[in-house]
C-alpha cells in the first residue's frame, strides 16, 4: 500500500450527544476539536493531546446500542491517569457508576472500570509503564 493510514477516530451513536459532550469535556479532560452535522449533534472529541479522538452523534438512522447492557470487556473508552484513585473518585462525584474496585495487574498497572451517566463504559488506566 502507497498511501499511509492512520486512525482517525472511532465514532458512537449515543442518545445524547451535547450532555455526552460536555460531561466528558469537563471530567475526562477531552475537548470538542471540530462539528459536524447539527441535526444529529454530531462533535469529535478528542482527547488533551489532540492525537486520539471519538465522534459521537445521535443519527436515528440506525438503532443507538444499549451501552449500558453490554459488558464492560466488550466495548470500553480507556483513559490513562496518573493517580487512577484520584480519578475514580472524580468521576463517581460527576455521576459515574464504578464497576468494581481498582486492580492492580501482574505487571503493576492499576485499571479500574466505571460506566459513564449513559452506560458507556470508561476505563481508568494508570500504567506502571506508560504505553505513549
Amino acid at each position: 500500500m502507497s498511501a499511509k493510514l492512520q486512525v482517525e477516530h472511532i465514532a458512537l451513536n449515543v442518545a445524547d450527544p451535547e450532555a455526552m459532550s460536555a460531561w466528558y469535556c469537563e471530567h475526562l479532560d477531552m475537548k470538542v476539536a471540530r462539528r459536524g452535522d447539527a441535526a444529529i449533534g454530531m462533535q469529535f472529541l478528542a482527547d488533551s493531546t489532540g492525537r486520539v479522538m471519538f465522534e459521537i452523534y445521535s443519527n436515528p438512522a440506525e438503532p443507538t446500542p444499549s451501552y449500558a447492557k453490554m459488558g464492560p470487556l466488550t466495548l470500553h473508552l480507556a483513559f490513562s491517569t496518573e493517580d487512577s484513585a484520584a480519578s475514580r473518585e472524580g468521576l463517581i462525584a460527576a455521576g459515574a457508576t464504578p464497576l468494581g474496585e481498582i486492580d492492580t495487574t501482574p505487571t503493576g498497572d492499576r485499571l479500574c472500570m466505571l460506566r459513564d451517566p449513559w452506560g458507556l463504559v470508561v476505563q481508568l488506566c494508570q500504567r506502571e509503564t506508560p504505553m505513549g
